[in-house]
């Protein structure tokens, strides 16, 4: 198969293009600074030469967007939310118009578009998205309010020779250094992976080899169409996800923190609290009913492969 990865040069589409092209696929990554082979500049804004690429490709797998690993600002969220809604219509547009489109389209969404959960899972037939609950932070409904918008701009587009399937993603966790993992594995380093109260909160994620798996999965599957939980069947919460990752490291100690110590230290970071205050009760319903087998559906063995990966 060719593959077109639009924002493919970061560190989860790094992963997928090494796992296709070992695959044996040719992989075409769309990037703003193409500096190497297999890769083509765009702007994720304008149709441009790059669109060549799209025409006769097999898969389009869009990952396009400025990383949310950032404050809040105005004008962050400007990027943020443009990032993604004009690269996912720019590629409508181009896919549209060639004159042999795609068979698929995968478009990055993520799992946070569903509502704060504590009392039950979520999956793609029964979820509740989310947006204005009671006491929701601001910084919340924001991230929800642009993944409605971005997946707004994959399925208004006309594109009647090609499915089209939006991924909503759990965290990705990989050892890849500056990845979310790191994160978490930094704060459990250096003693402070304690329990993030008020530590039920649910966190959901999936390991990257399923991740890759998954996404091979859906491409290979045309009964599914529309929009893909990508997440472990079993997430669990804040305090027993970061007690299994202690015992991972190796470690006994870790400290607790509070809501507002997690506010002020994810502002030095200059991140945002949400990545480990919300609960994001996913669970892939579809994959699971289509017959996909997890290689990590449980956090324990997951957090022992990545921390050995991490080490080595």
């Amino acid at each position: 198969m060719k593959v077109v990865i639009p924002g493919g040069s970061g560190q989860v589409g790094g992963a997928l293009g090494r796992a296709l092209r070992s695959a044996g696929h040719e992989v075409v990554v769309l990037t703003r600074r193409a500096a190497g082979e297999g890769q083509v500049c765009w702007d994720g804004e304008r149709l441009g030469p790059w669109a060549r690429e799209v025409d006769g490709s097999d898969v389009v797998i869009n990952l396009a967007g400025r990383s949310v690993n950032c404050r809040y600002t105005p004008e962050n969220r400007r990027a943020i939310l443009d990032s993604r809604v004009l690269s996912t219509r720019i590629l409508g547009e181009a896919i549209a118009a060639v004159e042999h489109p795609p068979a698929v389209w995968l478009n990055a969404s993520t799992a946070t578009i569903y509502r704060h959960a504590l009392d039950r899972p979520m999956d793609e037939a029964t979820g509740e998205l989310g947006g204005n609950e009671p006491g929701a932070p601001d910084t919340w409904n924001f991230s929800i309010d642009v993944a409605k918008a971005w997946e707004s701009a994959f399925f208004s587009t006309h594109t009647p020779d090609t499915r089209k399937i939006a991924l909503r993603s759990a965290m990705t966790f990989s050892p890849d250094p500056g990845g979310v993992f790191d994160v978490f594995l930094s704060l459990v380093r250096h003693g402070l992976g304690g329990t993030n109260y008020p530590g039920t909160q649910i966190v959901s994620w999936i390991h990257e080899v399923d991740f890759i798996r998954a996404i091979e999965f859906v491409i290979a599957t045309p009964t599914i169409t529309g929009p893909v939980n990508l997440a472990s069947p079993n997430p669990l919460p804040n305090r027993d996800f970061l007690r299994i990752l202690r015992e991972a490291w190796e470690t006994p100690i870790g400290l607790p923190t509070t809501s507002w110590m997690l506010e002020i230290g994810t502002f030095l970071m200059r991140t945002e609290s949400e990545l480990v205050l919300k609960s994001r009760q996913v669970i892939p319903g579809r994959l699971l009913s289509a017959g996909f087998q997890f290689t990590f559906p449980d956090w324990p063995s997951a957090a022992r492969d990545l921390v050995t990966r991490w080490r080595r």
